[in-house]
């Protein structure tokens, strides 16, 4: 396929999912526990375990932030339109992307018992499978990871990695124990062998405001903070992986951090110097790192743009994204989000930032 434009960080989102994603594929004895739709008070529900989750299907947001779907005037009730394939391209077509890479929900599966927790993200990803055949060359879908058992997380790997997986997705900040604890190698390890890419995306997490103040919350404000709050659940994790020796341990591992932007990242060079490399510390300046091992995604990051293209970034290390269908998305209006933000970038880097860096790192066309 000839790609022009490919967005690195888009999403599935449990809404979404079709309602017999999980039962269908689930073992007789854990059919009525894993996640399936109930009515609640006349509507559907998902009901995992004997725990209510959220609502079900494509209906319209109540508060002050729209879905981009909302935006475009598609949310149209009883269709689910980033999970049904042939709508989801017309998505695409209508926003000028070729292809899309896709994050599953950026809340960890959760319920008490290990034995349906695991089968959460088992069916999920042979749901995934599935639905990526429709158009390999355009759907690229991110794995699920277990992020509280290293020991499941890499059997889980493995099994991905069989049935053909292109991305993972570990939600790195909230994992258990840290993932530079040696019960992680074995996970690191098949997933450098695989040379399958691990993303760290961020969780949506509420701001830990005091209750006495909770009454002034301001939602311009709690938005405009949030993503230097959010950015925070990536310093630790990447610093983790690079002061844990995990990267020098593994040195072909690929790691993608997901709506993470770029401006702030040389931020962290600045305050985690390694140059020349310390004694007991990693063996390479920080900043190498993340020219040799570590990719960032970025929707309308311009500062981050002038830094890659001033050659303070690595440049085929960045990759641009529309973060399909959330309310912090630039659909359907990408195209212009790219013209404003890409002005003046030269004609090699932007393809590299547009679809080149993505298309390599996923092996698309190879």
């Amino acid at each position: 396929m000839d790609y022009r434009v490919i967005s690195a960080d888009d999403h599935l989102d449990v809404r979404f999912f079709p309602a017999d994603l999980w039962t269908e594929r689930a073992p007789a004895h854990l059919r009525d526990r894993v996640p399936h739709i109930e009515q609640v008070d006349g509507l559907p529900y998902w009901v995992c375990d004997g725990q209510r989750w959220g609502r079900w299907g494509q209906y319209k947001s109540d508060g002050p932030a729209k879905w981009a779907l909302e935006r475009g005037g598609v949310m149209n009730e009883g269709e689910l339109r980033p999970t049904t394939p042939e709508l989801r391209l017309t998505d695409m077509d209508r926003d000028g992307v070729d292809a899309t890479v896709m994050y599953g929900p950026t809340d960890p599966f959760y319920t008490a018992d290990p034995e349906v927790r695991y089968e959460m993200y088992r069916g999920y990803n042979d749901w995934l499978e599935e639905f990526t055949k429709a158009r390999p060359d355009r759907l690229i879908g991110a794995s699920q990871i277990p992020l509280d058992d290293p020991a499941a997380a890499a059997r889980e790997m493995a099994r991905v990695a069989k049935l053909g997986s292109r991305h993972v997705n570990l939600m790195a900040a909230r994992a258990v124990p840290p993932i530079y604890h040696e019960d992680w190698e074995p996970f690191w390890a098949i997933a450098e062998e695989s040379g399958i890419p691990v993303g760290f995306h961020l969780a949506v997490l509420t701001f830990n405001r005091p209750v006495e103040t909770q009454a002034y919350s301001n939602p311009a404000v709690d938005r405009a903070a949030g993503g230097f709050r959010i950015n925070s659940q990536l310093v630790e994790p990447i610093c983790a992986l690079i002061f844990g020796g995990v990267l020098d341990r593994h040195p072909r591992l690929k790691v993608v951090l997901a709506e993470s932007d770029l401006s702030w990242i040389p931020y962290v060079w600045s305050r985690t110097p390694n140059d020349p490399p310390r004694e007991g510390g990693p063996k390479l300046p920080t900043r190498e790192y993340f020219q040799r091992q570590i990719w960032m995604t970025f929707i309308a990051d311009e500062a981050g743009v002038e830094m890659v293209t001033a050659g303070i970034f690595a440049q085929d290390r960045a990759m641009w994204s529309s973060d399909y269908p959330h309310p912090a998305s630039c659909w359907p209006d990408s195209q212009a989000t790219i013209a404003k933000i890409m002005h003046g970038v030269p004609e090699p880097l932007k393809k590299k930032l547009l679809f080149e860096n993505a298309r390599d790192l996923y092996g698309l066309g190879a």
